[in-house]
Formats: structure tokens, C-alpha cells, sequence
């Protein structure tokens, strides 16, 4: 317990951190944004100013999971991650919209950008980006929340990129539309990273298999456990954005197979499959049970 404790304090330092430098950051590329009257700034600004909030979401359902299961919450609290990946995603489809629109205006009415300043403060947002995704780095492996949060990020240093190279374009040539074309092609970057977060998490919301899970293979291994006959009313959902659900029926017409073989199969099913919460009920008959004919 404490190894984990120790690992959630990391996390909670890495999301205040990230936050930290994020707004900080924020509030330099609106300002220099607006000075230059760079949309691809002031664009990666509001982006970023999402990013915040999709942080604060993120850490916000890191800390709600961690909580001890209550007498009206049974499970706990661990669905907060799940919808704060979700509400994230929505948010940043509001950005996207925002952003496209306004590049779009620009086509017809450009602006001159000063490219320098453009620049320099992308490449602080390379910095500030690529920071705040090594922060979360290590648990991106095993939390799916984490890991949005990481890679996040990481596509927004690669945005801070295309930002630095719209600048020294627009200086070398001189070519106003690279300001709104480079926006939509941040636009572009975002939408392709939030359509992969929204369809995940929707589909996690509606307890959905999760992806790491097999749900085949499942049955398979459970098949064919020793004195196994038949398996029916399998089901296997996500708890929170790191912890996996199963139920299950297994049909054993010698009868009980011991508390031995439950420990044997629990532990097996969180080793291969990930599997941290599972529910298993032995039956002697499929005849018996109502629901012998469900998935």
C-alpha cells in the first residue's frame, strides 16, 4: 500500500507541475500572441488553456479513483477517471471548432505576423510541453488516463513545433497564409488525437470491453480450465481508466472445485489478462441458472 501511495503522491506532483507551467505558459503565448497578432499563437494558446483544463479533469479523476468504496458507491470512485477523459475530449473539440473557424476567417482577412516572436515562444511551448509529458511518462503504460495525459502533450511540443517552422517560414518567404494554414493543421493534430480519446472513452462509459482486454481469449482460457463444461455470462468492463472488471459463470458438473482453484484462476486472470476485480460463480448445471443464455 505504501508503494502505491508513493506512486499516486509522484502522479499528484506531476499533474500540479504540469499545471503550474501550463498556465504560466498560456498566459506568455496569449500576450506575445496578441502582440504579434499570430493566430497560430493565439490558437495554440487556447489549445493550451484546454490543456489545463483536461489536466485539471485528468488529475481531478486520478484522486476521485484512489478513494475507498463507500456504502453508496460500492465500487468506489474509479468511473471519475473514465469521464474525466471524456469531458476532456469534448472540451477539446470546442477548441477545434474555435480554431477553425478563425483560421478560416484569416484566409480571406490576413494578418502580418512578426516571425521571430512566434518563434521564440513556440519553443518555450516545445520546453513546457515536453516537460509535462515526461512527468507522466512512466505511468502511461498501465493508466489509461495517464497515458492521455501523456500523450496530450506530447502531440502539443510536436504543435509547438509546426509553430516554430510557421514562423521561420513566414519570414523566409514572407507568405501570410502560413499563419491560418498552420492553425488548421494544429486543428487537424488535435482532432485526430480527440477522436481516439472521445470514441475510447465513450466506449468505456458504456462498459465496453476494454481494449487491452481480449474478451475471446477470456473465454477461451476459462473453457478450458480443468472440469469446465461450459461458460456463459461473461462479462468484462472497466472499473476506471487502470482497473478491469469480470463476471463470470462457470458450469462444473463435479460440483465446487475449491477455494484453491477461485485463487488459481483470479490470480491468472490478473496476470494475463489485467484483470483486477473478478467474480466468478460455479454452477453444476447451465440448466439451473436464468441466465445460461446470455453472452
Amino acid at each position: 500500500m505504501s508503494h502505491d501511495h508513493s506512486h499516486a503522491d509522484n502522479y499528484d506532483r506531476a499533474f500540479a507541475i504540469g499545471i503550474a507551467l501550463n498556465v504560466l505558459f498560456v498566459l506568455v503565448e496569449a500576450f506575445y500572441g496578441w502582440q504579434a497578432d499570430s493566430l497560430a499563437l493565439l490558437s495554440d494558446a487556447g489549445h493550451n488553456l484546454s490543456d489545463v483544463l483536461g489536466l485539471l479533469l485528468a488529475w481531478g479523476g486520478h484522486y476521485l479513483a484512489r478513494l475507498r468504496p463507500s456504502h453508496s458507491h460500492t465500487y468506489g470512485f474509479g468511473r471519475a477517471s473514465i469521464l474525466a477523459a471524456l469531458f476532456n475530449a469534448l472540451l477539446l473539440l470546442v477548441a477545434i471548432g474555435g480554431i477553425t473557424w478563425e483560421a478560416v476567417n484569416r484566409f480571406t482577412h490576413p494578418v502580418e505576423i512578426q516571425g521571430m516572436t512566434v518563434i521564440v515562444v513556440a519553443a518555450i511551448g516545445v520546453l513546457v510541453n515536453g516537460v509535462t509529458a515526461w512527468l507522466f511518462m512512466s505511468g502511461n503504460h498501465h493508466d489509461l488516463n495517464l497515458r492521455g495525459a501523456f500523450l496530450h502533450m506530447a502531440a502539443d511540443a510536436l504543435v509547438s513545433v509546426g509553430v516554430v517552422v510557421a514562423g521561420a517560414m513566414f519570414l523566409w518567404t514572407g507568405w501570410y497564409w502560413l499563419d491560418p494554414f498552420i492553425s488548421l493543421v494544429i486543428a487537424l493534430v488535435i482532432l485526430m488525437g480527440t477522436w481516439s480519446l472521445l470514441r475510447q472513452a465513450l466506449h468505456l462509459s458504456l462498459d465496453g470491453v476494454p481494449l487491452s482486454v481480449e474478451l475471446e481469449q477470456v473465454r477461451d482460457y476459462l473453457a478450458g480450465l480443468p472440469d469446465v463444461s461450459a461458460v456463459h455470462d461473461l462479462h468484462v468492463w472497466a472499473m476506471s481508466t487502470s482497473e478491469v472488471a469480470l463476471t463470470v459463470h462457470l458450469v462444473m458438473p463435479q460440483g465446487q472445485a475449491g477455494d484453491g482453484f477461485l485463487c488459481n484462476v483470479t490470480q491468472a486472470l490478473h496476470d494475463e489478462f489485467g484483470i483486477e476485480h473478478a467474480t466468478i460463480q460455479i454452477e453444476s448445471s447451465s440448466e439451473l441458472c436464468a441466465l445460461a443464455h446470455h453472452v
